[in-house]
């Protein structure tokens, strides 16, 4: 069953978030996941929620999400998306 990530990023440095993006691209083609959605226009229909850059990935199923995060690779990616951005990232599993 299919997982749907959602990804809330303000992003500080440019530059090293494209850094972080290029790295991650073929973590994200590994895992089989998929870019839905990323940093288009965007409403907030209720609520006070102001999001920054949203990003929708689907990844295969949650277990596969749990793996691409955790892996080893992934790990050693993060101090480059934190020093450049901040990210709220959560996921969901599908229907």
């Amino acid at each position: 069953m299919a997982a749907y990530v959602i990804v809330d990023v303000e992003i500080y440095d440019i530059e090293a978030f494209l850094h972080y993006q290029k790295q991650l691209a073929p973590l994200l083609e590994q895992a089989g996941a998929r870019y839905l959605a990323r940093g288009g226009e965007f409403r907030v229909y209720a609520g006070d929620y102001e999001p920054g850059r949203l990003i929708v990935l689907e990844f295969p199923s949650l277990r596969e999400m749990d793996a691409f995060y955790e892996s080893e690779a992934y790990q050693q990616l993060i101090t480059l998306r934190e020093a450049s951005s901040e990210c709220r990232i959560l996921a969901v599993e599908g229907l």
